[in-house]
């Protein structure tokens, strides 16, 4: 199941943006972190793989090694599929050699593009060409990126879930946004994400972070800052 793309911005954010004909997708296959890296673990997922990951990154270890040191021990290798970028720009593929057709990966500069059960191989190169070529916001990329999957073909069995996790400085997401079951999950994907940015992304930036310990408290500040946001165009 399931084709995703993980990226770096040029901001120095990652973002992992994900899509599938299955329930809850969100839930164990991203994972991301600040200043770290980001991964997708896919096909018939191992749940530890994302932790266990992050751990390996955050130890500097390049990606291809970590694909490496995960998929070595595991007797199900062969019907995983994970993709890595870390803190470099590098990046770790891997496609177990049960996974179902089509499967496959590509990367590219700052991205990796990997999917299986898909229509075909053109999904993923829309997919990358999108995402290559797009000068829209990170969040927006990601997700336009998906919808030209999908358009090329997506998961051949349709469609269910989908999301969008993005760390950019913080120890916490910048955005961690899930459609775990819908008809159409990436149009309800955008549609969450222009939501957020209505007042759930301006608050955020109000609240404590690296730079500023405490944040924000005053409500009245709060509401003007709200107020007064405006949505990178």
């Amino acid at each position: 199941m399931t084709w995703s793309i993980v990226a770096r911005d040029e901001s120095g954010a990652f973002g992992v943006a994900i899509a599938t004909r299955f329930f809850a997708v969100g839930a164990l296959c991203p994972h991301a972190e600040s200043n770290v890296g980001a991964l997708s673990t896919q096909a018939l997922i191992n749940p530890y793989y994302g932790p266990h990951g992050l751990d390996l990154l955050r130890a500097g270890v390049p990606a291809p090694e970590v694909v490496r040191q995960l998929t070595a021990p595991d007797e199900g290798r062969d019907h995983r599929q994970l993709h890595v970028i870390d803190s470099e720009g590098r990046i770790g593929q891997h496609t177990g050699a049960q996974c179902v057709d089509w499967c496959g990966a590509l990367a590219g500069e700052g991205f990796s593009v990997a999917g299986n059960m898909l229509a075909n191989e053109t999904v993923l190169e829309e997919t990358a060409k999108v995402f290559r070529e797009s000068k829209l916001p990170f969040g927006e990329r990601l997700i336009a990126a998906l919808q030209a999957g999908e358009a090329a073909g997506g998961d051949k069995r349709g469609r269910q879930s989908a999301a969008l996790l993005i760390y950019s400085g913080e120890q916490y997401p910048e955005l961690d946004i899930r459609v775990d079951d819908h008809a159409e999950p990436l149009v309800e994907l955008r549609r969450l994400y222009e939501k957020a940015h209505e007042r759930f992304v301006p608050y955020l930036k109000c609240s404590p972070s690296k730079a500023r310990p405490w944040g924000i408290y005053d409500r009245s500040v709060i509401e003007q800052e709200i107020a007064g946001y405006k949505k990178p165009a």
